[in-house]
This record gives C-alpha cells, sequence and structure tokens, in this order.
C-alpha cells in the first residue's frame, strides 16, 4: 500500500471502531440504563461510595465522556454538589478502563461472528426490545474489532518504513513528547477508549527487527497518561455556560487527570516493571496490548487512592480559579433542564422530571394565592397569581421544548418514548390548573370590585372545596415526583370526594336561593369557583392516572 491507501485505511478502521464504540455504547445504554437510576442513587453518600458508583456507571455505559456530561448537568441542576461530583468522576476514569481490557483480549478472529450474530438479533427478532438492544451491542461490539483489524493491517506496512520508525522511537524516548501525542489525539478524536485501542494496536506492531514492539511499553505509558488529559476536554466543552459549579466540575477533572500525570511520569520505567511482572508473560509483541490495559487500570486507580482524601483540597482549589459571583440568569428560567445529557435519556428524564415537579409547586403556590384572594379579597395575592401565570406557561414550553429534543436522539427506548409522552400530558395538565388558578383570581378581581359578598355557609363550602383541592394538589406532587402509586391511587378517591363535594353544594345553594339566604346575582360567580375548583381536580386525577399507567416518573434519590 501506498501512503495514501495507509492514510484512508487507518482512518476508515478508527471511524469504524468509533462507530462500534458508540453503537455499543447506545445499546448499553438502552439496555440498562433505567438500572443506573438505582446506581446514581448512591451519589448522595461518602466519596468512597461516589467513586464506586462512577466506576459502575461508566463500566456499564462504556463511555467515560458520558458519565462526566452527566455529572456536570446534575452539578449545574445543583442536584449534586462539588465534592460528590469529582468522586464521580474519579471513579469514571476507572471505569473507563474496561475498554482497553476487552481490546486485550485480542478476539478480532471472531468479530465478523459477532457482526452477524447482532445484525441478525437487531434486524430480525427484533420484536422485543431488549433482544434489539443486546443485538446492537453485540453488532457494535463486532463492528469495534472489525475497526481495529482493519487498524492492524494498515499499521503493518507503516511500522516497516524508516520515517515512521524514527518518530516512534523518539516519542518512546521523550516522555512529554508522548504525553502530548497522546493528548492531542485523544483530543481531536474525543474518545480516550479510541485512542487506547489505537495505541494498543500500534504497540502490538512489530518495529523494523520484526520482533520487538515498534513503541514498547515504556513509550506506551507516557501516551496513556496523555489520553487522560486529553479526554478532559469533553468536560469543559460541556461546562461552557453552565453555571459556576459546572465549571468547577469540569476544571476539577482537569486537575485530577493532569496531576495524576505528572505525579507518575516520573516513574515510567518502574511502572513498566511493575507492569511486566503482574501482566502475563510472553513475547513483548504478544502481551503489550494486555500490559497496556493494565498500566491503564493500575494508573487510574492509583490516581484515584491518592486524591480520595485531597476532595476537599481540590474543592477549594476550584472555588479559587472560579469564584462565586451574582448570578445573571433569568429568574423564570428552567434551572433542572440541561441539554448535554440528552444523550443519556434515563438523566434527562429525571432533570425534566424535576422541573416539572418545580413547576407543579409553582402551580400549588397559586392555589394558595387564589384562595386568599377569593376569601379574603386580597389584591397582592391577586397580582401574585397573575406573576405566577406567566411564569408557568414559560415553564411549560422549555420543558415541552426539551422533552421533545430527547426525541431527536437515537437512545430513547420504547419505555422511555412513553415515558416522555406521559410527562409531556403531565406538563398540560399541570398548567391547566395555572389557568384555573388564573380564572379564580379573576374572580376574586370581580367579587373585589363588585362589593358581592356571600353568606358564613357559601364561604365554609368554598373554603372546603380549596382545602380539598389543595391536598389532592400536594399529593399529586409527590406521587409526581416520588411515583408513589398509593399517594395516585388516593389521588383517586380525593376527585370523586370532590365531585361528589361539588354537586352537593350546588344543591345546597339552589336551596338557599330559594330560601333567599342568597342573592341570585352572587349565584354564577359562586357556581364558577366551585367548577373551577372541580376542574382542578380534573387534572390531578389525570396526573395521577399518569403515575399509575406504569410511566416510570420516579426521580432519583436526592
Amino acid at each position: 500500500m501506498n501512503g495514501l491507501q495507509i492514510a484512508l485505511t487507518l482512518f476508515g478502521g478508527l471511524a469504524l471502531f468509533i462507530y462500534g464504540m458508540n453503537l455499543m455504547s447506545d445499546g448499553l445504554q438502552k439496555a440498562a440504563g433505567e438500572k443506573m437510576k438505582s446506581i446514581l442513587a448512591l451519589l448522595t453518600k461518602n466519596p468512597l461510595i461516589g467513586v464506586l458508583a462512577g466506576a459502575l456507571v461508566t463500566a456499564v455505559i462504556q463511555s467515560s465522556s458520558a458519565t462526566t456530561v452527566m455529572v456536570i448537568g446534575f452539578v449545574s441542576a445543583g442536584l449534586m454538589n462539588l465534592p460528590q461530583a469529582i468522586s464521580i468522576i474519579l471513579g469514571a476514569n476507572i471505569g473507563t478502563t474496561i475498554t482497553a481490557q476487552l481490546v486485550a483480549f485480542k478476539i478480532g478472529d471472531y468479530a465478523w461472528a459477532f457482526v452477524i450474530i447482532g445484525f441478525i438479533m437487531f434486524f430480525f427478532l427484533a420484536k422485543k426490545e431488549k433482544i434489539m438492544d443486546i443485538g446492537q451491542v453485540l453488532f457494535g461490539f463486532g463492528v469495534l474489532f472489525v475497526g481495529l483489524n482493519i487498524m492492524g493491517d494498515a499499521m503493518k506496512p507503516l511500522s516497516a518504513t524508516p520515517e515512521f520508525a524514527d518518530l516512534m522511537l523518539n516519542v518512546a524516548d521523550t516522555p512529554v513528547l508522548g504525553v502530548i501525542v497522546g493528548a492531542l489525539l485523544t483530543a481531536v478524536i474525543q474518545s480516550s477508549s479510541a485512542s487506547i485501542a489505537v495505541l494498543q494496536n500500534l504497540a502490538s506492531t512489530t518495529g523494523p527487527d520484526g520482533v520487538t514492539s515498534i513503541v514498547g511499553l515504556v513509550g506506551a505509558i507516557p501516551i496513556l497518561f496523555g489520553t487522560n488529559i486529553g479526554t478532559t476536554i469533553t468536560a469543559v466543552l460541556a461546562s461552557i455556560g453552565g453555571t459556576i459549579n459546572a465549571k468547577r466540575t469540569a476544571i476539577a477533572h482537569t486537575i485530577f487527570n493532569l496531576g495524576g500525570t505528572l505525579l507518575f511520569i516520573w516513574f515510567t520505567p518502574y511502572i513498566a516493571q511493575f507492569i511486566a511482572a503482574v501482566s502475563p508473560k510472553g513475547p513483548e509483541i504478544e502481551v503489550i496490548a494486555r500490559q497496556i490495559a493494565n498500566a491503564h487500570l493500575s494508573f487510574n486507580v492509583a490516581t484515584t487512592i491518592v486524591f480520595i482524601p485531597l476532595i476537599p483540597i481540590l474543592v477549594k482549589v476550584v472555588t479559587k480559579i472560579f469564584p462565586d459571583k451574582p448570578e445573571t440568569k433569568n429568574p423564570m428560567d428552567a434551572i433542572y433542564l440541561d441539554y448535554n445529557v440528552l444523550e443519556q435519556p434515563f438523566v434527562a428524564i429525571h432533570l425534566a422530571t424535576k422541573e416539572l415537579s418545580r413547576m407543579a409547586e409553582i402551580t400549588g403556590e397559586m392555589l394558595v394565592a387564589s384562595k386568599k384572594a377569593f376569601l379574603a379579597n386580597d389584591r397582592e395575592a391577586y397580582d401574585e397569581v397573575m406573576k405566577k401565570e406567566l411564569h408557568v406557561n414559560y415553564l411549560r414550553d422549555q420543558i415541552i421544548n426539551y422533552l421533545s429534543s430527547m426525541f431527536s436522539t437515537e437512545t430513547v427506548t420504547e419505555h422511555q418514548a412513553r415515558t416522555i409522552s406521559g410527562l409531556m400530558h403531565v406538563v398540560a395538565d399541570i398548567e391547566h390548573i395555572g389557568d384555573n388558578c388564573e380564572n379564580v383570581a379573576d374572580f376574586a378581581k370581580e367579587k373585589m370590585e363588585g362589593g358581592f359578598t356571600f353568606s358564613d355557609t357559601a364561604y365554609s363550602e368554598i373554603y372546603q372545596c380549596f382545602d380539598h383541592m389543595g391536598k389532592m394538589m400536594s399529593n399529586s406532587i409527590e406521587a409526581l415526583s416520588d411515583g408513589n402509586k398509593e399517594l395516585a391511587e388516593l389521588v383517586l378517591r380525593q376527585e370523586d370526594e370532590l365531585d361528589a363535594m361539588e354537586s352537593e353544594y350546588r344543591v345546597k345553594h339552589m336551596h338557599r336561593l330559594d330560601n333567599k339566604e342568597c342573592s341570585p346575582e352572587n349565584t354564577v360567580l359562586y357556581m364558577d369557583v366551585i367548577h373551577n375548583i372541580e376542574r382542578m381536580g380534573d387534572n390531578c386525577e389525570n396526573i395521577a392516572k399518569a403515575v399509575l399507567d406504569n410511566v416510570d416518573f420516579k426521580t432519583i434519590e436526592e
């Protein structure tokens, strides 16, 4: 092959590897994404648990970049504090070493078997979503190794050229140069796993002597260090436009990976001796891929052990770099929604549910204010309802846009799609409750301006309707936030009771009219108020039914 053919084959193989890696990662997220909630529920524990959770999540979804972006999203939303986020990222660096271990198994001879089996499961046995997801994982796994085989074939003639051999010799003899090469390669292709796979393939290629590795373990280790630095660019990009804490998380990731390199690069020869001692024995060219995988794992575990007790110091450092400053964010904006995590739908759904619960809480405040405005003739309460109505409508648009954006990703499962659709209906129901609160506030204004008064009995009935609706609203919000089906069942019973109350009070009001106990001109206002309260109950009933219809609105335990 000439130089152009070698380059095209090499980059084509790399493209296939990255494509296969992404396919496998997406399939794993679809198959196991919902299980990630239980792992992420551990995040509020101590740093050691945080490291474990970060390692598990990354090992499952096969992407430390995805975990990092996910963590930054949680930090931006205020769902995770900085020490927790740092512990997760430490664990993510350990979890990402699984890919290198898989590559080191050298199962390239069976790559096409995985491709065929995965293809059959994905395209012909796709009646069940789980089978299709597993098929995607196997197909991506096979394509990954097909790409590796192609890269290996391209590197054989490349390694035979004197110019390339001299270049590799310079990199191997100059650790700093190796770090730079690894960092630049990873920053460009945005995948440390792909960079290390390239390194493993390159190291498994013989040099001009036809016996020893063209790079060698001592030369590969600095490049490996560099890949850890290069991968931090993902976190930096994800933090752009984020909160101060999101930026602090990103810079903490960079400091951690850069600090680990600066700490251990001086001991490269000794690290190589240790790795050679604990790795399988055999000709260098046969075992170096496994040695690199073990070096990657050992380096990240050792760096994590060093940094765990230093997390409080790291927090102080990044806080010094990015000091607190007044927020300029629009107070009406959503605080939980983060578009960077859309590729992890189980996280995006969690954030959307948190924002939806917040929208419901604001609507609950509208209910309290509308009650105060009507029963106490409170003009300030009326103004509060009108202000919060604008906020609720603004949040409705933001949440709907966010939920709609999830459908553009390829990682949404059928179950998640149903959940997203359910959330959209809930958004509408919450917004309708706000509209009815606005109607009640308008009735309050009409009552104040017209000087209308009601009998003590009528006031008592309206108060009881408001009180009952307040309990329903509170239970609906909690059922939505926690996926509490018992509370949802209670809301359905409360709705039946509210319907009965409206019917009963209508009849009683008619009797008062017959007995001249109430003024006829107040009848329309009275009926309108209790009817709008009953309509709010209908919306609460819809929210409860959505929770009961096996739509998973349960958020991660804070």
